[in-house]
C-alpha cells in the first residue's frame, strides 16, 4: 500500500484575482494584485481598511438549489464552488465510480465567521428565539467538507482539518496519506475561508498583525521587503482532486503532477510567533523531502508561506537556509500573498495549485511589491516578475498560529 503513487488530476479556485484556473494563472504571473479597500462593510473605524476580497462571485452553478445557497455560509460557498470546479476539471464521471472510494477533506481555519457575526447580532437585538435553526450547521468548520460529500454523494473518508493558516496543506497532506494507505482511490481536498467581517478584521487589528498601508492597498502586502508592516487578509478557497495513479491511468485522466510527500510538525513554542530560526518549519520541510524520497538539491522552487510579517518572513528564510544549505542560494522562492492577500485556511491549497501550475508551465510566479531588500531575507524571491525556468520538484509551505507547520512536496509526473 505504501508504494501507491498519488497524482493531481483536478483543481478549482476562488480567489481575489480570479475564480478559474486560466484567469487566475494569467493574473498571477502578470503581477496583478487583488487587494483593495474593503467593500463588504464600512471599515472606516478600523486600523486596517484593506483586504483581498472575492468579487463578483456566483455560487449558483455548484449548488442544487437557491435554497441550499441561503442555508450555507460564505466560506462553505467558496469551498463547494472550488470542489465543483476541481471535479469538473478532473474529468471524473461520478456515475461510473464507486463513490464509497471517493472522499473529501476540506478544512477551514475559522469556519462560518459571517454567520457567527450575523447571528450574534440577531441574539443581541431580537433575542434567542429569533436565531436561525441553520446557525450551527452554517458556522461549523466541517460543513464545506460535509456538503461536498452530500451534493456529490461521495461516501469515502470525510472530515475537516482546522489548523489556522496550515489548514489546507494539512487537508491535502492527510488526503495524500489516505490514498497511500489504500482507504480511497480519489480524494477531494483543500481549504476555504471567508473571515472578512468586522469582528475578523477587528480581531487581527487588535493583534497588530496586519498592514495599515491603507492609502496604498496594491502595495500593502510585500513579503520579504524591508518595509513590510504586516499581512493583508484575503478570502476564497482552493480544492484539488488527488487520485491514486493506477486509477487515474485506467480512466485516461489528464495528470498535472505527482503529489510526492508531506511534512507535518509543531513548534511547541508560542501562540502566534514562529520558533527561533524557523526550527519547526525546517523539520516540516525535511519531513516532506524524506517522505517524497527527494534530496534538497532536487527542489527548484518553493512557494513560501511568506505572509509579509516582520518576524515570520525572517524565520522562514532561516528555515530554508538550514534545510537546503548552499543549495538555498540556487532556489527560486516566492510568496504569492502579495497578489491574493493571506487567505488563512484556504492559502495552502491555492498555493499548492500555484506550484502545480509552475510544474506544468515551467514558470514561477513573482513576489510582487519586493522593492527594498531586507538584509535578513537574502534569498532569491523572484522579485516582481515571473520567471521561466525548469521546474521538476517543488515545496509548498504553510505555517499557522499555534505552531502548526505543514509542507507539501510535488514533482513533475513521469509515468
Amino acid at each position: 500500500m505504501y508504494g501507491r503513487r498519488v497524482v493531481v488530476t483536478g483543481m478549482g479556485l476562488v480567489t481575489p484575482i480570479g475564480n478559474d484556473l486560466a484567469g487566475f494563472w494569467s493574473q498571477l504571473i502578470g503581477g496583478a494584485c487583488g487587494i483593495d479597500r474593503i467593500t463588504a462593510f464600512d471599515s472606516t473605524p478600523f486600523e486596517t481598511r484593506i483586504a483581498g476580497e472575492v468579487r463578483n462571485f456566483d455560487p449558483t452553478p455548484a449548488f442544487p438549489s437557491a435554497k441550499e445557497i441561503r442555508r450555507t455560509d460564505r466560506y462553505s460557498q467558496f469551498g463547494i464552488y472550488a470542489a465543483w470546479s476541481a471535479l469538473k476539471d478532473s474529468g471524473l464521471d461520478l456515475s461510473k465510480e464507486n463513490l464509497d472510494e471517493i472522499g473529501v477533506i476540506i478544512g477551514s481555519g475559522i469556519g462560518g465567521m459571517q454567520t457567527t457575526s450575523e447571528q450574534h447580532q440577531v441574539l443581541l437585538e431580537r433575542g434567542p428565539k429569533k436565531l436561525s435553526p441553520f446557525m450551527i450547521p452554517m458556522l461549523i468548520s466541517n460543513m464545506a467538507s460535509g456538503l461536498v460529500s452530500m451534493f456529490f454523494n461521495l461516501r469515502g473518508p470525510n472530515f475537516a482539518t482546522c489548523s489556522a493558516c496550515a489548514t489546507a496543506n494539512h487537508a491535502i497532506g492527510e488526503a495524500w496519506r489516505t490514498l497511500k494507505m489504500g482507504d480511497a482511490v480519489v480524494m477531494v481536498a483543500g481549504g476555504a475561508e471567508a473571515s472578512l467581517v468586522p469582528v475578523g478584521i477587528g480581531g487581527f487589528c487588535a493583534m497588530r498583525a496586519m498592514s495599515t498601508r491603507n492609502d496604498d492597498p496594491q502595495h500593502a502586502s510585500r513579503p520579504f521587503d524591508k518595509d513590510r508592516d504586516g499581512f493583508v487578509m484575503g478570502e476564497g478557497a482552493g480544492v484539488l482532486v488527488l487520485e491514486e495513479l493506477e486509477h487515474a491511468k485506467k480512466r485516461g485522466a489528464r495528470i498535472y503532477c505527482e503529489l510526492a510527500g508531506y511534512g507535518n510538525t509543531a513548534d511547541a513554542y508560542h501562540l502566534t510567533a514562529p520558533s527561533p530560526g524557523g526550527e519547526g518549519a525546517a523539520r516540516s520541510m525535511k519531513m516532506a523531502l524524506r517522505s517524497a524520497g527527494l534530496n534538497p538539491g532536487d527542489i527548484q522552487y518553493i512557494n513560501a508561506h511568506g505572509t509579509s510579517t516582520p518576524v515570520g518572513d525572517v524565520a522562514e528564510t532561516e528555515a530554508i537556509k538550514s534545510v537546503f544549505g548552499s543549495h538555498a542560494r540556487h532556489l527560486a522562492v516566492s510568496s504569492t500573498k502579495g497578489a491574493t492577500g493571506h487567505m488563512l485556511g484556504a492559502a495552502g491549497a491555492v498555493e499548492t495549485a500555484v506550484c502545480v501550475l509552475a510544474l506544468q508551465h515551467g514558470v514561477v510566479p513573482p513576489t510582487i511589491n519586493l522593492q527594498t531588500p531586507d538584509p535578513d531575507c537574502d534569498l532569491d524571491y523572484v522579485p516582481n516578475q515571473a520567471r521561466q525556468m525548469k521546474v521538476d520538484a517543488i515545496l509548498n509551505n504553510s505555517f499557522g498560529f499555534g505552531g502548526h507547520n505543514a509542507t507539501i512536496a510535488a514533482r513533475r509526473f513521469v509515468g
